[in-house]
């Protein structure tokens, strides 16, 4: 029982870590993204269309869906 109680601890701090490592990499992508925003743009480009040759689908280049006939009127 103490074994698998120390597992869970570790697997929660190791979450912990993962989460904070995300949101640390996430805050630094903005930055660049705004510092170098030309730069950002292009690549993103380039990763949509390279995405795209692999029949990988994307969400439109600025997070939305374009998400068709769901609207009532």
């Amino acid at each position: 029982m103490r074994e698998a109680r120390q597992r869970v601890k570790t697997a929660k701090a190791q979450a912990v870590r993962q989460r904070n490592y995300r949101r640390a990499r996430d805050r630094a992508l903005v930055k660049l993204a705004n510092l170098y925003r030309e730069e950002y743009w292009d690549l993103l480009e380039e990763e949509k269309r390279a995405d795209e040759e692999g029949n990988k689908k994307w969400l439109d280049i600025s997070g939305r869906t374009r998400a068709t006939g769901s609207r009532r009127k």
